[in-house]
């Protein structure tokens, strides 16, 4: 009897299951990644850069002596307009990897156009799945506008996240009024539930928003998960005795990149996509708390070889940032203790500041994913407060949250912070400073990388490097 009751319950679960899950909308619909020859017969030349790239992302390259390149260069209209044919949609662009994403119901259609004299190789990059878990909602939920009691502690401004930015020495930086101005932040998430509402965000410099994985829906990036929201609070929330980010003054972009629907290699394009618009608005640094492996169905999933900083597509495009200017801090990936175990891509890229996650006693979090890189690098590059860093959900109450997702931007905070008082450094300056003020940096191994960043020794450091140079 208690036997057929167990197997009548399971049966129960199992049909409640399936009934969860919906059906995923709209019809069926591909997307294919169409890699080209060239870029011949475009209007834009190296000439004249301002006609594609904004004054700031200009300024940003002459004050650190980079030149525009042939990856600079849009992809000429010619070439796009020979994908836009009845039944095909073009969803975007990448002029540093010379492709185009185009999407259709159609899979024939998409594998006709491969066949275009223009197409060097073409990838199908997405197929919609029958069903889905649950759908993405844009529904935002209430939200706190006042914190609890006990989550401030009287007296004191850095409140609960005083410890995440102290063990980084992030404190005496904000006491000589480093707090990000002037530099500006792009976050490629999945979402930023509430951020344009919460009290805690009430002074931050949010300059703009895209969301590349559904343009038509903007403003439904402020809906949907909060991961973003959370990532958003740690670099920018001003809640003086409750919490304060590690950038509170510096301006912010918020770039929807993330399909929280599905895993698949779309997602590589989304991302370059967020990361080229970034470098053409005049990003400064970009935040991403993203990575991948394997993707549902196993649709272009990689294997440890690839982690090479240059095969996925999504790490060779985060290879290119510190050549525009740019630095990079992203999360390590928080595989450390399932069976893959090493970092994710981009997390392999080259010349970025991957970061990996430890607790307040500066012991490993074991979830954190290990390195090194294929080909030998040290990765990651840091370490931070990850288990658990102090942050505020979209809901707007202060949590406890684990993750690489949210001790890489307690590292990108203080980036910008460390920046703004050294401006003449170029990107890879920085990132070596970074790398170098570190706990083991003469001797890093593949769980702490070069170990956890002293931000006030990289200060006095490239203070000191600036005396001797003039």
């Amino acid at each position: 009897m208690r036997q057929s009751i167990l197997c009548l319950l399971v049966i129960l679960f199992t049909v409640a299951s399936v009934e969860a899950k919906v059906k995923y909308p709209g019809s069926k619909t591909y997307a294919y990644r169409y890699y080209l020859n060239n870029k011949q017969g475009g209007k834009y030349t190296l000439d004249k850069p301002s006609r594609f790239l904004s004054i700031k992302s200009l300024e940003r390259r002459k004050r650190q002596g980079l030149q525009i390149d042939s990856t600079d260069l849009p992809i000429p209209e010619s070439i796009i307009s020979r994908f836009r044919v009845k039944g095909a949609h073009v969803l975007g662009t990448s002029r540093w990897n010379n492709t185009i994403l185009v999407s259709s119901t159609d899979s024939t259609l998409l594998k006709l156009l491969a066949q275009l004299p223009c197409v060097k190789e073409a990838r199908m990059v997405f197929q919609s799945p029958d069903s889905l878990d649950e759908p993405y909602s844009a529904i935002r939920p209430r939200f706190h506008d006042q914190f609890n009691r006990w989550d401030t502690l009287r007296g004191d401004p850095m409140g609960m996240s005083r410890t995440q930015i102290e063990m980084l020495g992030g404190d005496r930086l904000h006491d000589l009024n480093l707090r990000g101005k002037d530099i500006t932040i792009a976050i490629l998430d999945g979402g930023f539930q509430n951020a344009d509402r919460l009290q805690c965000f009430a002074n931050t410099r949010i300059v703009g928003e895209h969301d590349f994985v559904n343009p038509a829906t903007e403003g439904r990036l402020y809906g949907g998960i909060d991961h973003g929201t959370k990532v958003l609070s740690v670099l920018a929330a001003e809640a003086p005795e409750v919490m304060i980010g590690t950038a509170p003054d510096a301006n912010y972009w918020l770039l929807r990149c993330e399909d929280c629907c599905t895993e698949m290699p779309i997602e590589e394009d989304y991302w370059t996509m967020a990361a080229e618009f970034a470098d053409s608005v005049g990003v400064d640094i970009i935040n991403s708390s993203l990575g991948y492996n394997e993707y549902d169905n196993r649709m272009g999933s990689y294997h440890i070889k690839d982690l090479d900083g240059q095969t996925a597509m999504i790490s060779h495009s985060a290879s290119l940032l510190a050549q525009k200017g740019i630095i990079l801090c992203n999360s390590a990936g928080n595989s450390g203790m399932g069976s893959w175990k090493k970092i994710t891509v981009p997390a392999d890229a080259f010349d970025i500041i991957t970061v990996g996650a430890i607790n307040q006693e500066g012991m490993n979090a074991p979830f954190s994913s290990i390195g090194p890189t294929q080909d030998g690098r040290v990765k990651p590059d840091v370490v931070a407060l990850g288990s658990g860093t102090t942050l505020i959900s979209g809901r707007g109450t202060l949590i406890h949250d684990m993750g690489t997702s949210f001790s890489t931007p307690i590292v990108c905070g203080l980036v910008a912070c460390l920046w703004q008082s050294l401006r003449e450094k170029t990107a890879l300056e920085i990132i070596k400073l970074v790398r170098e003020s570190s706990s083991q940096y003469e001797t890093p191994d593949n769980i702490f990388g070069y170990g956890l960043p002293d931000f006030w020794k990289a200060y006095t450091t490239g203070k000191g490097d600036g005396k001797r140079k003039k």
